[in-house]
Parts: C-alpha cells; structure tokens; sequence
C-alpha cells in the first residue's frame, strides 16, 4: 500500500465523478469524443512539465486552456466544426510531443502517474474538480438548449459565444486532472463511459446526471482498490472498470 493512498483515492473519486458528470453533458450534445484530441492537446505541457520536473497537470492545463482560446477563436473565424479544429491541434499537439519525450516520460504522459500524488496535490484536486462542477451546474441548461436550438437560445439572449468558452475550459480542467490519472490516451474513457452507462437507466435529466456522477465515483474506486492489489498502472484499470460497469449497465438494461 502507498503511503499517499488515502490522498490518491479521493483525489480520484473527486475526479471521476466530476467527469462523469460532464460526461452527461458532453453526451447530451453529442461531443463525449472531444476530451480524447484534446486530452492529446495538453500532451506538449505534460512534455514540458516532465521536462522541468513540474506537475504535468499544471503543464496540461496551460497548454488546454491555450487550446482553447485558439478553439474558440478558430471556431468564431472559420465556422469549421469543433471536432475539427481540436483534431488540426491535436494532430500537431502530438507530433511536438514525441520530439522531446524520452520513452520513459512518453509512458507517463500517456497512461498517467498517480505516485506523486500528496496531501497538497489532493487538495488542489478536489478544489478545482468542486469549481468545475460548480461552472458545469451553471451552465448545463443554457448548452443544452444551445444544442436543440441555437436560433431559440439566440431568442432567449444567450450568449453562444461565452457559453461554448465555458463549456470548453471546463473540458480542459477535467482533462488537465484526468491526464495525471489516467494519461493522454485515456481520459475520454473517464466521461464517455460513466454517461453512456448511465444513458441505459435513466428516464429523466436528473437521473441520467445523478447516475453520471456515480459511475464515475465507482470507476474511480475499483480502479484504485484494483492498483492497490494488482501494483498495474491506475489509469487503464480505472478504464476498465467504467468499461466493466457499461457492459453491467447493457446486460441489466436487457433483463428489465
């Protein structure tokens, strides 16, 4: 066992279940394949983070919330789709990346490192995964009626513009949290798996929001009780135990 595994284990319920709340989101406006390019898109600040021995979260972040601003500037300018604007970044995102990584720091950057989670980093975690819930709470009804409509939510003087730079760095938040616990590779698994689980009980929003939360909560867990026992990284058993509850999701979805 860890000496930091208690710090760990929050850290990652807190993350997890922020995802899979946004995950719900996401899915609703059908974007849950978004936080994989950009998830890539931090890969160039989670280079330089190891590169200069700092957080790579931290380095993800700056580079996301980068992203981002170019997103969100592309988007206004050339009228392309979001998807294809983040898959031009991440593209090139990921060419920088494997020109300054060594094979060691690649493995970190791609499946995540969660040893060198602490007592302060755990509560950063928490703090910044709280904040992100609060801003996606705030912002939920506005996207999804941005989703059914952009003419009605124009009528109803929403703001598209600032809405779809919220909804996009609160991406990047749970991405730039997600890429220490489960790498560049993985972290659309922490918001497409818990919502499409829950997409198979749920009957109303809220349901399918509350059962988000929770499928990424109990990801989040097994994956960690997994890597206590097993000593394998902890970013694909978490994965796999999102995977493990969808498929749990589609057999009982059938027997009902």
């Amino acid at each position: 066992m860890t000496v930091n595994f208690f710090e760990i284990l929050i850290s990652a319920i807190f993350v997890g279940g922020v995802a899979g709340y946004l995950g719900s989101l996401m899915l609703s406006r059908k974007m849950t394949i978004v936080a994989d390019p950009l998830s890539h898109l931090a890969l160039p600040g989670v280079a330089l983070a190891l590169i200069f021995q700092k957080d790579i979260s931290l380095g993800a972040f700056l580079f996301l919330f980068l992203g981002s601003i170019l997103i969100w500037f592309f988007e206004q300018k050339t009228k392309l789709p979001t998807e294809t604007i983040i898959a031009i970044l991440f593209s090139v995102s990921l060419a920088v990346t494997f020109l300054f990584l060594s094979e060691h720091e690649i493995e970190e950057a791609l499946v995540g490192d969660i040893s060198k989670i602490g007592r302060v980093e755990s509560l950063i975690i928490v703090l910044i995964s709280l904040f992100v819930l609060f801003l996606v709470q705030r912002i939920y009804s506005k996207l999804t009626l941005i989703s059914i409509s952009e003419d009605l939510a124009k009528a109803e003087k929403i703001d598209l513009k600032k809405y779809q730079f919220l909804y996009l760095l609160s991406i990047s938040a749970i991405v730039a949290l997600g890429v220490k616990f489960v790498g560049g590779l993985l972290v659309a698994g922490l918001t497409a798996l818990p919502a499409a689980s829950a997409r198979n009980f749920s009957k109303s929003l809220k349901t399918f929001k509350i059962l988000s939360s929770l499928f990424g909560v109990l990801a989040a867990i097994f994956g960690i009780f997994l890597f206590k026992i097993t000593n394998f990284p902890a970013g694909p058993l978490i994965v796999i135990s999102s995977f493990l509850i969808f498929l749990i999701s589609i057999i009982l979805k059938k027997l009902r």
